[in-house]
């Protein structure tokens, strides 16, 4: 498969293993793959406003608060629950990055993707095919991304939702 992804595709999958590994993660997630698209730099997102600093720092925001996304800690805000007490407690009794999973010197060697980073993968071959492309880009991978649990509503919140991504992308093709 790895064939047809670019240049800068594959970067972005080998910028994912190295966040993942950086953080102490035992396997890479979709999130993983969207931080390593925003290493890379993505024009995508540039061309639509999406501060991806912004991006990147509520994608590490989320992994040490061991998942919860700003979205749910603003919710959970709302029942009186304050996610980020809860993070400096944890971390004063386990270390820093606890909930993250990082619970030691960073390991070596291949860290394995989730099937939800696999099917992101997938997904991103499967729009190329669907555009007519023959070759697997950003733009497929951020595709994908737009359309699983988790990466979705990051991105739909800074106006990068699925529908958007693609409408930008065959205007990209078209013009």
């Amino acid at each position: 498969m790895f064939e047809r992804f670019t240049a800068d595709a594959r970067l972005a999958v080998v910028e994912a293993q190295l966040v993942a590994r950086a953080s102490g993660s035992v396997e890479v997630g979709p999130s993983d793959l969207l931080a390593g698209l925003l290493k890379t730099g993505v024009p995508l997102l540039t061309e639509l406003g999406v501060a991806t600093d912004d991006l990147a720092a509520e994608l590490e925001r989320t992994r040490r608060r061991g998942g919860v996304s700003d979205a749910d800690a603003e919710a959970l805000t709302e029942f009186g629950i304050d996610i980020e007490q809860i993070v400096e407690r944890v971390e004063q009794t386990h270390g820093e990055g606890a909930l993250a999973g990082r619970l030691g010197p960073a390991k070596r060697g291949h860290v394995p993707f989730t099937a939800q980073s696999k099917k992101t993968l997938e997904l991103s071959l499967k729009e190329a095919v669907r555009m007519g492309d023959k070759h697997l880009g950003q733009e497929h991978i951020l595709l994908a991304l737009a359309q699983q649990r988790g990466t979705d509503d990051v991105l739909a919140r800074r106006g990068a939702d699925y529908a958007t991504l693609r409408r930008v992308v065959q205007e990209r093709k078209a013009g």
